[in-house]
């Protein structure tokens, strides 16, 4: 009995041992070939590349690399989006404030970017006004923000990825410009727009649709004709455009409200959509227009004034106080060059965003490797396991977010590079092989 006793401890002692040994190897191992990355690859070289890795499951950090170094985060910034309305905006997107008095209804804009906008579900804000009896009067609230962001660079005016912020979005601050097979005259939506654009009548020279910087006049080069797709133009918006194109879209008549006398007393609030609608928009496809509408929104319901850097001092204040190192935050869409960020303070904002969330939640809300969204085309695996946030701006490539392991584990990672000057799908590569291997050995 002793003998068996005996033997029987040791054989638990020597299972413990070669336990410990190989999951120390397998680290080492995994770490090694990170390490090796790093080093050997050009993409990396000559670039400047910082990785964060925690695992939620262990409840430590398991691998750095330049994780204190500061980078440009790009579309990674709204991150900080998604969390300042997970802690502000609660379950519905306001869509507009309005007062009943006698026989009109006042009404202004939250920031809501839902109100026609072609990527999202029809919202209540045209049903609201269209079965209104009251005559209809539009009152701009204290919107002080400027169009474009700090930082943003002036000539992207034109470009779908650059529109203007606003107190009360419609058709998403942009018009779709297509040209149907054989037309010399290309369709414009909304239609209100149609009068607007003409062929081109200078010798400048460019492809597609352009928009005069400071008008709403747009123009088509001769050979727009051969494009398949649809092309999105950002619209120069203003009070005015907004209330005629409610007049056109509603057919009734909006007045335009500017006495300050007319400030509202008790005023209600008419919500559209279920949050997670914008949030899904703003992370798969990387929406700047959501991501900055959404720190408006925000702003309005902490200090009933429109102005981004309200959302963003509160939440640094309130919320981000405890990060790792201090981000230099300043927009919510990451257009700005001025934004900067480490990778340990993303992965400790996907620690506190996975407080608020379930992982389930997240992971249906971001850009999923081989399946959706900007991940659509990268990382594919047979299943699933990276669910992050894309950034890209020249020369800047951040991918920051969840993975989930094969052992089942769920690791928050935040991988940042700038400066790097190979090609960004060569970038990427290397990237997955490093991902892959946090992926196999955790």
């Amino acid at each position: 009995m002793v003998s068996k006793f005996r033997i029987s401890r040791h054989t638990i002692f020597l299972f413990f041992f070669l336990s410990f040994l190989f999951l120390l190897f397998s680290s080492c191992s995994s770490t090694k070939i990170i390490d090796r990355t790093f080093k050997k690859s050009p993409s990396f070289e000559q670039g400047f590349a910082g990785l964060a890795v925690y695992d939620l499951t262990a409840g430590k950090m398991i691998y750095e690399h330049n994780a204190s170094k500061y980078f440009t985060p790009a579309s990674n910034i709204k991150l900080f989006s998604l969390y300042t309305g997970l802690k502000i905006l609660g379950d519905s997107v306001p869509a507009l404030k309005y007062e009943v008095r006698g026989d009109s209804v006042i009404f202004k804009g939250t920031g809501d970017p839902s109100f026609l906008n072609p990527d999202l579900q029809e919202s209540k804000i045209a049903e609201f006004l269209r079965n209104r009896s009251e005559t209809l009067y539009y009152f701009p609230p204290s919107f002080t923000e400027k169009y474009f962001g700090p930082g943003w660079s002036w000539d992207d005016y034109n470009s779908y990825y650059s529109v203007e912020r606003s107190s009360f979005p419609v058709y998403g601050n942009r018009i779709s410009v297509e040209f149907p097979a054989g037309a010399k005259v290309p369709r414009v939506s909304p239609g209100i727009f149609k009068d607007s654009i003409g062929p081109v009548t200078t010798s400048e020279n460019f492809r597609g649709v352009r928009r005069e910087m400071l008008s709403n006049k747009f123009s088509f080069d001769q050979n727009t004709s051969q494009r398949s797709q649809p092309q999105q133009v950002p619209v120069k918006y203003s009070p005015e455009l907004l209330v005629n194109i409610l007049r056109d879209t509603l057919q009734k008549e909006v007045v335009l409200l500017q006495d300050p006398k007319s400030q509202f007393r008790n005023p209600k609030t008419l919500y559209s959509l279920p949050v997670d609608s914008i949030y899904r928009r703003m992370m798969e496809v990387s929406d700047n227009f959501i991501a900055e509408q959404i720190l408006l929104l925000a702003a309005g319901k902490i200090a009933d004034t429109l102005k981004t850097e309200i959302a963003i001092a509160h939440m640094l204040e309130n919320h981000l106080q405890d990060l790792p190192d201090e981000p230099q935050w300043v927009d919510g869409s990451g257009l700005s060059r001025y934004n900067l960020v480490t990778p340990r303070t993303m992965v400790a904002l996907l620690r506190k965003i996975k407080a608020e969330a379930p992982v389930e939640r997240l992971f249906g809300l971001m850009a999923t490797g081989g399946v959706s969204g900007t991940l659509k085309n990268n990382y594919a695996a047979a299943t699933p396991y990276i669910f992050a946030k894309t950034g890209t701006l020249r020369n800047n490539h951040s991918l920051s977010g969840f993975l989930r392991a094969k052992s089942g584990k769920i690791l928050a990672f935040s991988f940042m590079n700038s400066n790097y000057v190979v090609p960004t799908s060569e970038l990427k590569e290397n990237m997955e092989v490093i991902l892959k291997q946090l992926y196999e050995r955790n």
